[in-house]
Parts: C-alpha cells; sequence; structure tokens
C-alpha cells in the first residue's frame, strides 16, 4: 500500500472541569489527509484546502510536525518519504481541535502505511508534537479522542497514560461557534498562573463526579459535576454573550454547559437527541439576535477517532 485516505474528527477539550485531561470526539466533522509514500526523501505537503494560511513548510506544519517525530522513533529509518494532501474542515481557532485533527490523522495515516509499528495509544505521543508546534503546549485532551475516539482522560503526562471513559449512549452534544478566532496560545496565556487550593478541591472533586456520572450514567451527577473554576471565569470573557447562552442551555434541558477547548466555540451535553437540537436551535437564535454569525454542530460521541476512509 503506497497511498491512504484518512479521517480524524473534530473534538471537544476539558470539557468544563477537566482543563488540559479530559476531551471528547465528535462526529460528522473532522480533517481529511490523502497521504502517499514517494521514494523521495523527506516530507512534502502538496495541497491544503479549506483553509488559507496554513504553512506548506514541513517543519511548521502540525501534521508534518508530528509525523517527523514519529518517524525519528521508528528502529528501522525508512529511505523514502511522504506526500500530504491536506483537507481542513476544522476550522483553525474554533475551540474544536483544529491542529490536534491534523495531527491525529497525519500520524495515523503514516503509521497505517508503514505496517502499524506503533499502536494508537503510542500515536497519541506523536500527535502531542503537532500541538506543540501550534501552541507552544504538547497537550494531549484534544489529540487523544481524535485518535482513539470516544471519551478520553489523561491521567498522567509524565509517563503518558490515557484512559477511555466509559460514557452513556444517549450522551448528545450540542456546540455552536461563533464566528471569531481565538488564537490557543493566546487563549492560554490570560489564564491564571496559580490558583487557590479550594478552587483546586473544587475542580478535583468535579472532575472525579463527572468521571463517575459517565460510567454509570447519572445524568444528574454529569450536570453536577460539569463546573470550572479555572479556565471558564477567565476565557468566557472573550466570547459573545457566553453566560447568556450557558443559561439558556440550561433552561432548555442540557445537562451542562462550557467552553469547547480555549474557545470560541460553546458546547452542552445533553441526554437525548431532541434536547441537543432544541438547545442549538436556541443558541442560533441568540447570535443571530444579535448579527453574530455562527456555525452549530449536534452529534453523539464519536467512538471509532482516526479511520481509513475511501
Amino acid at each position: 500500500m503506497n497511498q491512504i485516505k484518512v479521517f480524524a474528527p473534530a473534538t471537544v477539550a476539558n470539557v468544563a472541569c477537566g482543563f488540559d485531561v479530559m476531551g471528547f470526539a465528535i462526529e460528522g466533522i473532522g480533517d481529511e489527509l490523502t497521504i502517499t509514500k514517494t521514494d523521495v526523501p523527506g516530507l512534502k505537503i502538496t495541497e491544503i484546502h479549506g483553509c488559507e494560511g496554513l504553512p506548506t513548510d514541513s517543519k511548521k506544519n502540525v501534521a508534518t510536525v508530528a509525523v517527523q517525530s514519529l518517524l525519528d522513533s521508528l528502529k528501522e529509518k525508512q529511505s523514502g518519504g511522504f506526500e500530504f494532501k491536506l483537507n481542513k474542515n476544522v476550522i483553525a481557532g474554533s475551540g474544536l481541535g483544529s491542529s490536534a485533527s491534523s495531527s491525529s490523522a497525519a500520524v495515523f495515516g503514516v503509521n497505517k502505511l508503514l505496517g502499524d509499528p506503533f499502536t494508537k495509544n503510542e500515536l497519541v505521543y506523536f500527535a502531542m508534537q503537532g500541538e506543540f508546534a501550534a501552541s507552544g503546549n504538547a497537550h494531549a485532551d484534544n489529540v487523544a479522542p481524535s485518535i482513539l475516539g470516544g471519551f478520553t482522560l489523561v491521567r498522567s503526562y509524565d509517563p503518558l497514560d490515557i484512559i477511555l471513559l466509559d460514557y452513556p449512549d444517549e450522551l448528545f452534544v450540542s456546540i455552536i461557534h461563533p464566528q471569531i478566532e481565538i488564537k490557543t496560545s493566546d487563549s492560554k496565556k490570560i489564564l491564571r498562573k496559580e490558583i487557590s487550593l479550594k478552587d483546586a478541591i473544587t475542580q478535583w472533586g468535579n472532575v472525579g463526579g463527572l468521571v463517575s456520572g459517565l460510567s454509570k450514567g447519572d445524568y444528574d451527577l454529569i450536570g453536577r459535576s460539569m463546573q470550572d473554576v479555572v479556565a471558564e471565569p477567565v476565557r468566557s470573557m472573550l466570547i459573545p454573550l457566553f453566560d447568556e447562552i450557558k443559561t439558556t442551555a440550561l433552561s432548555n434541558g442540557a445537562l451542562g454547559c462550557s467552553i469547547s477547548g480555549s474557545g470560541p466555540s460553546i458546547f452542552a451535553l445533553s441526554k437525548s437527541f431532541k434536547t441537543a437540537k432544541l438547545v442549538s436551535s436556541e443558541f442560533k437564535n441568540i447570535y443571530d439576535s444579535n448579527d453574530i454569525e455562527s456555525i452549530m454542530y449536534v452529534s453523539k460521541i464519536n467512538p471509532k477517532g482516526a479511520e481509513v476512509i475511501k
């Protein structure tokens, strides 16, 4: 096999209380890569569609940075190279894991072309290097669910330890992406460098509660636990009408509502598709009535993660 076409889904990271450690994959949106093995050494990006301004320099594009990390870790070095055609469907700066989707698809596809020398879990580390190139922080809360699918928890970064969490099948997510851009690197700069012990205890309790609620299918516990006292209070100031959006989500039956990744996208979890659709409609009405363009998504949790497509 000399050529492969792969897909890696967009993701919601942090999931309120799980800053830099929790995330889940969504359905219907993600980046697609066509990867070709060549006889010419090196990595070459030949086409990028769907997003202007992304670097084609292999040392600067997150996809090829991640792949180079993978190649550097091989026991047997490759004599040839790879060419990449990238179809960007996850909007950069959306808070839906745009760089993660590209990095994840790239390492997943190259790994397949090489005969799967690494497991999916091992690929997470390489995709993290793409995240480092994008934001200066090698976090895994987007790349882990993009590669593995489902709902993931980063138990540890050193050593890297990713846990796939159980979650109820009836869980749906509503996402609204107001058409403004917030760079992850900028969003991280405004966070407090230190938090109080009181806030830390609150956040730890909510993470444990959310994991427990997901595993038990306890929707009330899921909702009670989706409280973020670390990132949301600061980052929400960058997102127009955030408080109104959150209040509307909860009043229309959502379990919880918070910022997706570094924003500006906002997500809400609901127990049913019907509720998720209602919440998404109310989200859209708020931004439309304030003349703010937005894009809506309604999805189940994507259980597959990165995959080969035709």
